[in-house]
Formats: structure tokens, sequence, C-alpha cells
């Protein structure tokens, strides 16, 4: 839910691409979740306001928990969170997670998230890269539009295609 979370304030902010890259290390057991836009960015006042669950840029309500919330999940499971934004120019999040760590929550189902960006979101491309130590999978919404010609990635023959091809590509490198 954390990833949906910022993936869905890159959008907010205007983005019209958006990565996603999960780095797992076994041997150093880390993980590192990065997510990337080129959404409006903030000014450097504005990215030392955001881990403050009681800030929020939105009108709709008084808080906005997304960031603080991926920040404390880190930190709770022995890692790190950096954001770092440009103005004009987009933001990059960064958590870093121990592997082995009580505290870690769960990843989520991916396909499902990925799933739900492209059929809310069809005009975004999303760039999903999920790396195990030597194995990479790298899954763009734009070499899938390509090959549609015509058809919408919302579709949901499409969508039904997206969750099949990322849910065996991840078992594929996920396995030991």
């Amino acid at each position: 839910m954390h990833i949906l979370d910022i993936v869905e304030n890159s959008i907010n902010a205007g983005a019209t691409w958006v990565k996603i890259s999960i780095k797992e290390e076994r041997e150093k057991n880390l993980m590192t979740i990065t997510i990337t836009d080129n959404g409006k960015g903030m000014d450097e006042d504005t990215v030392k306001k955001v881990v403050d669950p009681f800030f929020t840029t939105r009108t709709t309500r008084r808080v906005g928990l997304g960031i603080p919330l991926f920040a404390q999940a880190a930190k709770m499971a022995g890692g790190d969170f950096k954001i770092t934004s440009k103005l004009g120019m987009g933001t990059k999040v960064e958590a870093t997670f121990i592997k082995n760590h009580i505290d870690l929550q769960p990843l989520g189902n991916m396909a499902d998230t990925l799933v739900t960006l492209c059929a809310l979101y069809p005009h975004v491309e999303f760039i999903y890269e999920h790396s195990v130590d030597d194995k990479i999978f790298v899954f763009d919404t734009g070499e899938i539009k390509k090959r549609l010609n015509d058809v919408p990635i919302n579709h949901p023959l499409v969508l039904d295609f997206i969750k099949d091809y990322v849910d065996s590509n991840l078992k594929s490198i996920l396995e030991v």
C-alpha cells in the first residue's frame, strides 16, 4: 500500500512517468524501494515538511500520511528513508529495509499493484524494475502500449495479461 500511495502522490504532482524499483540484496540482507517521477517536484522547505503527518499540500484533508508512514515502516525495519526533489524536475523517494527484521512489513502483491495503476492511470507510463541479486525483471507500460496498437492498456483482457505476466516473472526471479 505504501508504494501505491507514493505513486499516487507522483500522479497528483503531474507525473507522466513513474519508475518503481525494488532491489533485493540477499547477501547484504537489504531491500531498497525507490520511486522516481517527473512530476512538478518540491522546494527544499516542502521536502523537509513532507515527512510530518500533519503537513499536506492537499485541500481535501489536513493530514498526509503516505510519506510519513513509508518512512516509519523503513525505520521500524532497521532501514532508512530519503526523499530528494527539485522544483520542476520531479521527486525520488528511497526506502531501505533490513530483510530479516522482525518489523519488516510484507511487500504485498506487486502484480495487483501494477494492474491497479494501469487500470486507474492509463495515461501514465509505469516502469517497474525488480531485482534479486543478479536476476532482474523489468515491466514497462510504454513497451506494452506499443504492441497494443489501439487497444487501451486498461482493457480487462490486457489487465489479466499484465497480472499473469508480472506474477510469473516475479516468481522466476524470487526463486532461490
